[in-house]
């Protein structure tokens, strides 16, 4: 049998979830092909059909549902850890309506957020997230939508927020904010979905008893970045929500996707969205 493609960020919240799915330290019927990419890049690959299991934005869930259904384990959300828009100056969003403004790509929920908040109109420039801050900096565009670790660094740079969008998305919903998810092929089948739901949970479950153990696997992928700034990354994005997306969670990732279809004129409709329902997870640990 051909080895299952996976595709994850190295962000330190995806390397701590897979570490010991990568390597080797729980047992898995599974021989995996790694691509550790920036999430944009993963956004278009699941766009290709070109990854088995991905982690993807949520945004993006909405062109892929057709081919592929979404895992409740390994995904990003919560609350307290949404996008910032920041900019060289301080200014409200009014005042930037028509700046151009930067986002880590056209398929993330970070530039999904941009336009459901409504206010800007101007250029929106796709970047790799980590040169947007300095992008900002350097005044190359006017703003920034930053993710990931930006949120505790932009201030170095003598940026100033100007908008959380995801407090404006808890404030207007009510919902935790789903950042990312995993995407597994629906010809895979139902079964290899749940057994891989079962293994990244398991992983998760493992750097989670043994944190020092991943740490040196985390570090490797997190480029440059200061010890202090990974741990305030995987505090953030590592939660309940990764462990199992439940009722909350599912309910967070619908409305998300039906916004983003309503922005292109669709209609998300009953979609099975997820490989395996609450109800039945609920029953099984009950």
């Amino acid at each position: 049998m051909k080895p299952l493609t996976l595709g994850y960020s190295p962000c330190p919240n995806d390397t701590f979830i897979f570490y010991a799915l990568a390597e080797k330290k729980i047992e898995s019927p599974f021989d995996l092909d790694i691509l550790i990419s920036d999430v944009e890049e993963l956004n278009r690959r699941v766009g290709q059909g070109a990854l088995d299991v991905s982690k993807i934005s949520a945004n993006a869930a909405v062109n892929i549902l057709d081919s592929y259904r979404l895992l409740r384990s390994g995904g990003a959300m919560g609350r307290g850890c949404g996008p910032l828009i920041v900019a060289g100056r301080p200014a409200n969003l009014q005042e930037l309506r028509d700046a151009m403004i930067a986002t880590p790509g056209d398929l993330t929920t970070a530039n999904l957020l941009l336009r459901l908040e409504g206010t800007h109109r101007g250029r929106r420039v796709p970047m790799q997230f980590d040169r947007i801050i300095p992008a900002v900096a350097a005044g190359e565009v006017d703003a920034g939508v930053i993710i990931h670790e930006g949120r505790w660094i932009y201030g170095a740079y003598g940026l100033h927020m100007v908008l959380d969008l995801g407090q404006w998305w808890e404030a207007s919903t009510g919902l935790p904010l789903p950042l990312g998810a995993i995407a597994a092929k629906r010809g895979l089948g139902e079964e290899t979905a749940r057994l891989m739901e079962e293994k990244i949970r398991e992983s998760l479950q493992y750097a989670t008893a043994h944190p020092d153990e991943a740490w040196s696997y985390v570090r490797r992928h997190a480029r440059e970045m200061e010890p202090e700034v990974i741990r305030l990354h995987i505090d953030a994005f590592v939660n309940e929500f990764s462990m199992d997306a439940g009722v909350e969670g599912e309910k967070a990732v619908r409305r998300l996707l039906e916004a983003a279809c309503a922005l292109e004129g669709k209609t998300l409709g009953e979609r099975d969205l997820f490989c395996s329902r609450w109800t039945e997870i609920g029953q099984v640990r009950g």
